[in-house]
């Protein structure tokens, strides 16, 4: 015959094992619950976002560029190809970049005025527009054959124009898709200045005056 106490405790048993069954159930469904109101807001958008970096969301990555300049009432035209003059500098390690590139700017109507290595040790990253207050027009009609050059103004005086190509170029843009050919209305780049407000300009790489 069972005893009192024996009876009691096996009944203490499985009161604890109900007990602990009943805890790890609340505990799953609880983490359920989590997950799901988890999944919704990131299926709703409210979680899940990442911001972008500072750099690539910034107007011509961060650099001040001058706006198109247009005489008054008029609204800035892009140039005619024929009379901007070129220069393609190699900033990769890609053997040949800077011809291929040159000449098929020259093939779309651009003067070539030679090619060469981008002087220094240091990678460019980004392909870069690089002018003189002269050739602002000129400069944002260049940029419209890229996806994604920078516009940088220096401190030449000449007429000539560098294209420093950098390691993320794949290709020009489609001819199609060219939104800067002859006469077309220039866009200019969001906060844009004045070139005469534009301070502390880099100097201009070493070269040749065109005029």
């Amino acid at each position: 015959m069972t005893t009192p106490e024996a009876f009691d405790e096996r009944k203490a048993r499985q009161q604890f094992v109900r007990d602990r069954q009943k805890i790890v159930f609340t505990v799953a469904i609880g983490a359920l619950a989590i997950v799901l109101v988890i999944s919704f807001l990131v299926y709703f958008g409210v979680l899940g976002k990442t911001e972008t970096s500072a750099n690539s969301v910034q107007p011509n990555y961060g650099v001040a560029a001058p706006c198109p300049t247009a005489a008054e009432g008029t609204t800035a035209k892009a140039v005619n190809p024929s009379i901007i003059n070129v220069r393609v500098l190699n900033g990769t390690d890609k053997v040949g970049l800077a011809d291929a590139v040159s000449e098929a700017l020259t093939n779309r109507g651009f003067v070539s005025k030679g090619v060469s290595n981008y002087p220094g040790t240091v990678t460019i990253k980004r392909t870069e527009i690089r002018f003189g207050k002269n050739t602002i027009n000129e400069a944002y009609t260049l940029a419209g054959q890229f996806n994604d050059a920078i516009l940088r103004m220096d401190d030449r005086e000449d007429k000539l124009i560098d294209v420093v190509i950098g390691s993320t170029f794949s290709d020009l843009v489609d001819e199609d898709q060219i939104s800067t050919k002859t006469d077309a209305d220039l866009k200019s780049v969001e906060g844009c200045k004045a070139a005469d407000q534009l301070g502390d300009l880099p100097k201009a790489v070493d070269h040749e005056a065109v005029n």
